[in-house]
């Protein structure tokens, strides 16, 4: 279509493994017990080709930020992470969205999931209308 506007969209992969529990009384049996999972995640900015490099942003810069905010996660027992209380799938990608936003200008998403159980939850900046 020519002339529609176009915005680069790129993608870092992530990975941490945790171990939690639901306490709340309606929670499956089986989970209110001290389990734990290999969690993946995923960021995706949004944004113009800086003219002079042709990339958005560098992809290893990102990934120091996500290893720097995500390292509280790996190897914890999330419902001791401050924010993590409730560490469904929902709440560990908007408790990692909250800590990038501020530091990954055009951050549009984050996405958890559990792959061995087949399980995501994203969160999305919501568009302005």
């Amino acid at each position: 279509m020519a002339g529609a506007t176009q915005i680069f969209e790129i993608e870092k992969d992530f990975s941490f493994e945790a171990a939690h529990y639901f306490a709340h009384e309606n929670a499956n049996p089986e989970f209110k017990k001290i389990h734990g999972h290999s969690f993946a995640g995923t960021v995706r900015i949004e944004g113009n080709a800086q003219e002079d490099k042709g990339w958005i942003r560098d992809l290893w810069k990102i990934e120091q930020i996500i290893k720097e905010v995500v390292a509280p996660l790996d190897h914890a027992m999330l419902n001791e992470v401050e924010g993590l209380e409730q560490p469904a799938l929902e709440q560990i990608a908007k408790w990692v969205f909250d800590r990038l936003d501020p530091k990954l200008p055009g951050l549009t998403c984050v996405e958890i999931s559990r792959p061995s159980c087949g399980e995501r939850a994203r969160i999305r900046k919501a568009s302005e209308l």
